[in-house]
């Protein structure tokens, strides 16, 4: 059953998270260079496990290699892991029991992605969406996504990624074409949702990872979806 998202003023004060609020991330090579990435629209930075030394001082993701060990210093461990799987390997990944919530990307054939998407959410797992996907896939991935209580996380190559990704959420919460919403945005309704439904948008769409997150802040804050 589609989820109505309300448009127009918000009806009280509150304030639930916005529609950037932490919403970008990206991979550092070193800690060092993880635990400087700063600002509102920043959600916890990647790190490969073996970069991660000691205890450190913040939230972060710790990247998994293909043997999908969970290593992590004692006392301290990570906001999420994550992992990248072949179809080959995603039966023993399902099978995974973490001590955080574990976003695993699925490198499958678009027709199989759904089908991939499900049985991880069904393990307790946070499916990833990677840049690329035929918008069937993409609309048929959301289909499970939208009844699913995990939320997803996605790679987008740039800005015009990041919106269609909202949109497309937007879309598949909402009861719209979600293949419409992929290929042409509406960044009006973005702009229009009131913060409880930029907040249930965001409950979906946990993190979208992105190379250069300077230039999607400026650009997303430049078409003025701040507000949501």
């Amino acid at each position: 059953m589609p989820i109505p998202l309300p448009l127009g003023k918000p009806p009280s004060r509150d304030e639930p998270r916005g529609l950037l609020d932490a919403l970008l991330t990206h991979r550092h090579d070193s800690l060092t260079d993880a635990l400087a990435a700063t600002g509102r629209t920043l959600a916890p930075p990647i790190v490969p496990a073996a970069a991660v030394t000691g205890s450190p001082t913040r939230e972060l993701v710790v990247e998994l290699d293909a043997s999908a060990e969970l290593p992590s210093p004692a006392g301290w461990r990570p906001v999420r892991y994550q992992v990248d799987c072949t179809a080959e390997d995603l039966e023993d990944v399902l099978a995974i029991t973490a001590p955080a919530p574990l976003v695993v990307y699925p490198h499958v054939p678009d027709a199989a992605l759904a089908d991939a998407a499900r049985a991880l959410t069904e393990a307790g797992h946070i499916p990833g969406l990677t840049a690329g996907r035929g918008g069937d896939a993409v609309a048929d991935f959301l289909s499970v996504l939208a009844h699913a209580d995990t939320g997803y996380a996605a790679r987008a190559t740039g800005t015009d990624d990041v919106v269609a990704l909202l949109s497309a959420t937007v879309a598949a919460l909402s009861g719209f074409d979600v293949r419409e919403a992929l290929g042409t945005p509406d960044v009006a309704r973005l702009r229009r949702l009131v913060p409880e439904a930029a907040a249930a948008v965001r409950e979906i769409l946990l993190v979208v990872e992105v190379d250069d997150t300077d230039a999607v802040v400026r650009e997303l804050e430049a078409l003025d979806l701040t507000t949501g």
